[in-house]
Protein backbone atom coordinates (compact mmCIF):
# COMPACT_ATOMS: atom_id res chain seq x y z
CA UNK A 1 0.00 0.00 0.00
CA UNK A 2 1.31 3.34 -0.93
CA UNK A 3 1.43 6.19 1.42
CA UNK A 4 0.49 9.69 0.40
CA UNK A 5 4.07 11.00 0.36
CA UNK A 6 5.94 12.53 -2.57
CA UNK A 7 6.47 10.32 -5.57
CA UNK A 8 9.94 9.36 -6.37
CA UNK A 9 11.13 9.29 -10.00
CA UNK A 10 12.79 5.98 -10.69
CA UNK A 11 14.07 6.78 -14.19
CA UNK A 12 17.73 7.58 -14.41
CA UNK A 13 18.56 11.06 -15.54
CA UNK A 14 21.29 11.41 -18.11
CA UNK A 15 23.74 14.23 -17.69
CA UNK A 16 23.04 17.18 -19.98
CA UNK A 17 25.28 17.25 -22.96
CA UNK A 18 27.05 20.52 -23.60
CA UNK A 19 27.17 21.76 -27.17
CA UNK A 20 30.53 21.07 -28.74
CA UNK A 21 32.63 23.80 -30.25
CA UNK A 22 33.90 21.36 -32.84
CA UNK A 23 31.78 20.30 -35.83
CA UNK A 24 30.51 16.77 -35.90
CA UNK A 25 31.95 14.23 -38.28
CA UNK A 26 28.74 14.25 -40.34
CA UNK A 27 28.99 18.02 -40.82
CA UNK A 28 32.61 17.75 -41.92
CA UNK A 29 31.77 15.06 -44.49
CA UNK A 30 28.79 17.04 -45.81
CA UNK A 31 30.91 20.17 -46.25
CA UNK A 32 33.70 18.21 -47.93
CA UNK A 33 31.25 16.58 -50.35
CA UNK A 34 29.66 19.94 -51.17
CA UNK A 35 33.07 21.52 -51.79
CA UNK A 36 34.11 18.63 -54.02
CA UNK A 37 30.90 18.96 -56.02
CA UNK A 38 31.33 22.71 -56.48
CA UNK A 39 34.97 22.31 -57.46
CA UNK A 40 34.08 19.66 -60.04
CA UNK A 41 31.34 21.82 -61.57
CA UNK A 42 33.60 24.86 -61.70
CA UNK A 43 36.48 22.89 -63.22
CA UNK A 44 34.38 21.45 -66.03
CA UNK A 45 32.87 24.83 -66.89
CA UNK A 46 36.20 26.69 -67.00
CA UNK A 47 37.95 24.80 -69.79
CA UNK A 48 38.91 27.54 -72.21
CA UNK A 49 41.38 25.71 -74.41
CA UNK A 50 40.65 24.47 -77.91
CA UNK A 51 39.35 20.93 -78.23
CA UNK A 52 42.21 18.52 -78.69
CA UNK A 53 42.50 14.80 -79.23
CA UNK A 54 41.74 14.04 -75.59
CA UNK A 55 38.90 16.52 -75.20
CA UNK A 56 35.42 16.98 -76.63
CA UNK A 57 35.88 15.38 -80.06
CA UNK A 58 38.06 12.41 -79.18
CA UNK A 59 41.18 11.18 -81.01
CA UNK A 60 39.78 11.78 -84.49
CA UNK A 61 39.33 15.53 -83.99
CA UNK A 62 36.20 17.56 -84.69
CA UNK A 63 33.74 16.08 -87.16
CA UNK A 64 34.00 17.33 -90.72
CA UNK A 65 31.17 19.06 -92.56
CA UNK A 66 30.32 15.86 -94.43
CA UNK A 67 29.96 13.94 -91.19
CA UNK A 68 33.05 11.76 -91.73
CA UNK A 69 35.72 11.87 -89.09
CA UNK A 70 38.68 10.55 -91.07
CA UNK A 71 41.63 12.76 -91.91
CA UNK A 72 41.03 15.43 -89.27
CA UNK A 73 43.39 14.12 -86.59
CA UNK A 74 45.74 16.84 -85.40
CA UNK A 75 43.65 19.72 -86.73
CA UNK A 76 42.06 22.12 -84.31
CA UNK A 77 39.30 24.46 -85.41
CA UNK A 78 39.83 28.11 -84.46
CA UNK A 79 37.89 29.59 -81.58
CA UNK A 80 34.93 31.73 -82.56
CA UNK A 81 35.75 35.41 -82.73
CA UNK A 82 34.05 38.11 -80.71
CA UNK A 83 31.14 39.96 -82.30
CA UNK A 84 32.20 43.28 -83.78
CA UNK A 85 30.63 46.33 -82.06
CA UNK A 86 28.82 47.45 -85.22
CA UNK A 87 27.34 43.98 -85.69
CA UNK A 88 26.20 43.82 -82.07
CA UNK A 89 24.68 47.30 -82.40
CA UNK A 90 22.85 46.22 -85.57
CA UNK A 91 21.46 43.10 -83.91
CA UNK A 92 20.26 44.98 -80.84
CA UNK A 93 18.71 47.88 -82.74
CA UNK A 94 17.04 45.56 -85.26
CA UNK A 95 15.58 43.38 -82.50
CA UNK A 96 14.18 46.25 -80.49
CA UNK A 97 12.99 48.17 -83.56
CA UNK A 98 10.90 45.20 -84.68
CA UNK A 99 9.37 44.96 -81.21
CA UNK A 100 8.73 48.71 -80.96
CA UNK A 101 7.23 48.98 -84.44
CA UNK A 102 3.72 48.06 -83.27
CA UNK A 103 3.81 49.79 -79.87
CA UNK A 104 3.48 53.51 -79.18
CA UNK A 105 6.46 53.60 -76.77
CA UNK A 106 10.08 52.54 -76.96
CA UNK A 107 10.82 51.49 -73.39
CA UNK A 108 13.87 52.11 -71.25
CA UNK A 109 17.16 51.92 -73.14
CA UNK A 110 19.02 50.53 -70.13
CA UNK A 111 16.63 47.60 -69.76
CA UNK A 112 17.10 46.93 -73.47
CA UNK A 113 20.87 46.78 -73.03
CA UNK A 114 21.46 49.80 -75.28
CA UNK A 115 23.80 52.72 -74.88
CA UNK A 116 22.45 56.23 -75.25
CA UNK A 117 23.80 56.44 -78.81
CA UNK A 118 22.28 53.08 -79.78
CA UNK A 119 18.98 54.23 -78.34
CA UNK A 120 19.09 57.34 -80.54
CA UNK A 121 19.64 55.07 -83.55
CA UNK A 122 16.69 52.94 -82.44
CA UNK A 123 14.37 55.95 -82.19
CA UNK A 124 15.37 57.21 -85.63
CA UNK A 125 14.97 53.76 -87.21
CA UNK A 126 11.57 53.10 -85.58
CA UNK A 127 10.20 56.51 -86.58
CA UNK A 128 11.20 55.88 -90.21
CA UNK A 129 9.88 52.30 -90.10
CA UNK A 130 6.49 53.41 -88.78
CA UNK A 131 6.13 55.86 -91.67
CA UNK A 132 7.24 53.17 -94.12
CA UNK A 133 4.74 50.70 -92.67
CA UNK A 134 1.87 53.15 -93.26
CA UNK A 135 2.81 53.67 -96.92
CA UNK A 136 4.38 50.36 -98.00
CA UNK A 137 3.39 47.73 -95.44
CA UNK A 138 5.01 45.50 -92.83
CA UNK A 139 7.64 43.80 -95.03
CA UNK A 140 8.91 47.14 -96.37
CA UNK A 141 9.18 48.44 -92.80
CA UNK A 142 11.15 45.36 -91.73
CA UNK A 143 13.57 45.77 -94.65
CA UNK A 144 14.00 49.44 -93.81
CA UNK A 145 14.75 48.58 -90.17
CA UNK A 146 17.51 46.18 -91.18
CA UNK A 147 18.98 48.57 -93.76
CA UNK A 148 18.94 51.69 -91.57
CA UNK A 149 20.13 49.92 -88.42
CA UNK A 150 23.09 48.42 -90.28
CA UNK A 151 23.98 51.76 -91.87
CA UNK A 152 23.63 53.84 -88.68
CA UNK A 153 25.57 51.34 -86.57
CA UNK A 154 28.34 51.12 -89.18
CA UNK A 155 28.62 54.93 -89.15
CA UNK A 156 28.66 55.00 -85.36
CA UNK A 157 31.46 52.42 -85.07
CA UNK A 158 33.37 53.29 -88.27
CA UNK A 159 36.47 54.42 -86.36
CA UNK A 160 36.13 51.88 -83.56
CA UNK A 161 34.32 52.50 -80.29
CA UNK A 162 32.73 55.98 -80.10
CA UNK A 163 34.48 56.52 -76.76
CA UNK A 164 34.85 54.71 -73.49
CA UNK A 165 31.90 56.48 -71.86
CA UNK A 166 29.18 53.80 -71.46
CA UNK A 167 26.43 56.41 -71.88
CA UNK A 168 27.49 57.33 -75.40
Amino acid sequence: MATGGPRRDTTARLPRRRPSRHPTLTTVFALAAGLALLTGVAATGCDSGPPGPTRAHGASGPPSASGASGGTAGRVSPAPSATAPEELCTRLVTHWARRALDTPTYGDYQSMGLSNGQYEILRTVVDAARAEKKHQGESAATELIERQARSACADRYRSGEPDKDPWR
